[in-house]
């Protein structure tokens, strides 16, 4: 049998936010009960990873009318922009930026305040603000007093398995500092006036990264810190060293790969990536009637293979009680003690299945347990993976289970089955506004996981069959693309932002590429008729195919694509996947993983690209 793998089929609504429009079309001018006497803006920066950043302004309301409208300006040095933004209209004119607020958020009551974020590109910082057309710092003339330095870099020093103290020296302003802003990964964890924070509540064998800013008497915020990263003691379950330090370094193994496909275990040794993993997802095992079931029991573990295909080069025997994949599995464990091995249940099609699990959490887990650490293959598994497509919205099917109910899951799964085994789901990746990543409470869920797998790759494709062409695994936002927060770094800033560890975020990348038909423009952006022809499905082929039946012509927002003759693809390369193992590293994640082993090549060229990228 095949299952389907996930695709974004949701659409946002057509406020989108537009970087490209005119001026004059999106910038209201400030009545003069709404000058900027009334009100201030502060800039401040959540997150930078080198070649980009992500950042946002604050708006408050200090006079004792509302505001009913809000517009800030600013300038931006040469080679810095904005890259994609929400919780307003932002555009800009050459180096001009202006943001202007959208229909829900243009109130602000006395004393009340609203803020809007983005991921911008460069590394410059803003000049001669001006908010609905006067100072932002409520003076009377622009640009306001000079902002306040950075702090330096914090130290660490207490670290255990939950906490950890930090220090850093302190930063300088013409008119005083009035606080420090404290930051793990992108989210602002505290408020202090020393230069001094104890962070408690941490997971163990955990890594986690810290920087600070200062804020001056007239709030204004500056540059951020150095940043320092961190790892708790312990660790329990975690991935252990593996090849090439502690990143995670995963990959789907699918059930039904076997037939068609013909990618048995074996071919996980034979291409050279066994040495290159730390840990491998068996997908998918089935969910229905609310509980855990075996997907396909001639696959798991009832075919038998003869010694040329076997891992340990042993024929199985008719009568043995696992055959299959588990215990082909099983060899590869033992020939590479390092591998740890997850069950994972669910999947685009099976995912309907978690609705009744959701209604009786502690029942599905005892199922599930009682699978996984079924005495036959106990030995096998170290721990369960639930791939829910999606929690409280819709994939094949639609969700109601409700907000904590994906929090309700995991907990329960975590109780039943310890602290020693590995707990992991795949999420969605849509960080758009509104979206499958607000529907459901991910924040308080990451607490019982050891990390979660983000799907950043089908944001885009040939469902939508006349286009327009976009690459499907986009790392960045870029002018053009079909609906904002549809890429790797929104959805990596937003769950950091939601309060998600930085160290429990595993980006995803696609051993494959997403293609149209009928189409005659070679950068992304045009038209299609259709599908482009695959060998299993339309719309979709492996990359060991694509790297020579269409050669890369361009790339885009850290991803290729490719146009030859009427047909045009995307798809990731093991250049563009070093780009973003770099950028996993530059945020602090937890590691990369990958859907699925069978597109790579027999020498695992993506594999090894993932594995020396996170060195």
């Amino acid at each position: 049998m095949r299952t389907a793998r996930k695709r974004f089929r949701s659409r946002a609504a057509a406020a989108l936010t537009a970087l490209t429009l005119p001026l004059a079309a999106l910038i209201g001018l400030a009545s003069p009960a709404e000058a900027a006497t009334s009100a201030t803006a502060t800039y401040a920066k959540s997150s930078d990873w080198g070649t980009g950043f992500g950042a946002g302004w604050t708006i408050k309301n200090t006079g004792t009318t509302a505001l009913s409208s809000w517009t800030v300006e600013w300038d931006y040095p040469s080679g810095t922009s904005v890259t994609s933004a929400w919780d307003a209209d932002v555009t800009s004119s050459g180096t001009h930026w202006t943001a202007k607020n959208k229909s829900y958020n243009g109130a602000i009551a006395p004393g009340a305040s609203v803020s809007f974020g983005f991921n911008g590109a460069g590394s410059g910082s803003p000049s001669g603000c001006k908010l609905n057309g006067g100072s932002c710092d409520g003076s009377s003339t622009p640009p306001g007093d000079t902002p306040p330095s950075a702090p330096g870099t914090p130290t660490a020093s207490n670290v255990t398995d939950t906490g950890v103290s930090l220090s850093w020296s302190a930063a300088t302003d013409d008119k005083g500092i009035k606080n420090y802003d404290v930051y793990r990964g992108s989210a602002k964890i505290a408020t202090v006036t020393g230069t001094t924070y104890a962070d408690s509540g941490l997971t163990k064998g955990t890594t986690y990264t810290y920087s600070v800013t200062a804020r001056d008497t007239a709030d204004q915020t500056g540059p951020s810190s150095g940043s320092v990263t961190v790892t708790t003691t312990g660790g329990g379950g975690g991935p252990g060293p593996g090849p090439g330090g502690d990143k995670v370094r995963l990959g789907y193994f699918t059930d039904w790969g076997i037939y068609q496909r013909n990618y048995q275990v074996k071919n996980i040794v034979t291409s050279g990536s066994a040495s290159k993993l730390t840990h491998i997802n068996y997908a998918f095992g089935n969910v229905t009637n609310g509980q855990c079931a075996i997907g396909d029991a001639y696959a798991d573990y009832q075919k038998t293979y003869d010694a040329s295909s076997s891992v340990d080069g042993t024929a199985d025997t008719w009568d043995q009680p696992v055959a299959g994949n588990i215990n082909q599995l099983r060899e590869l464990k033992k020939k590479y003690p390092n591998i740890k091995i997850l069950w994972s249940f669910g999947g685009w099609t099976w995912s309907g299945g978690f609705g009744a699990a959701a209604a009786n959490p502690t029942a599905f887990a005892n199922s599930c347990y009682s699978l996984v650490k079924d005495p036959r293959w106990a030995d096998v598994f170290d721990g369960i993976d639930i791939d829910w497509e999606y929690p409280n919205a819709c994939g094949l099917s639609c969700d109601t289970s409700g907000a904590t109910a994906l929090t309700n899951v995991l907990s329960a799964l975590r109780a039943k089955f310890g602290s020693s085994a590995l707990v992991t789901a795949a999420v969605t990746a849509d960080g758009s506004t509104g979206g499958k990543m607000d529907a459901a409470d991910y924040a308080g869920a990451a607490a019982y996981v050891d990390w979660y797998n983000v799907m950043t790759y089908d944001f885009f494709g040939a469902w939508d069959a006349k286009g327009p062409t976009a690459p499907h695994s986009p790392l960045t936002s870029y002018n053009g693309i079909p609906i904002a927060g549809f890429n790797t770094d929104a959805a990596i800033s937003k769950f950091i932002g939601k309060g998600v560890p930085a160290s429990k975020l595993n980006l995803g990348i696609g051993f494959y590429g997403r293609g149209w038909t009928g189409v005659t423009q070679d950068a992304p952006g045009g038209t299609a008729t259709g599908p482009a022809p695959g060998t299993y499905e339309q719309g979709i082929e492996d990359y060991k195919v694509l790297k020579t039946a269409c050669p890369v012509t361009g790339t885009i927002a850290g991803t290729a694509y490719a146009h030859c003759g009427s047909n045009w693809w995307s798809y990731d390369t093991p250049a563009t996947i070093g780009g973003k193992m770099t950028y996993v590293k530059n945020q602090g994640l937890r590691g990369a993983f990958f859907w699925e082993f069978s597109g790579d090549t027999s020498n695992g060229e993506l594999i090894s690209a993932i594995d020396s990228g996170l060195k």
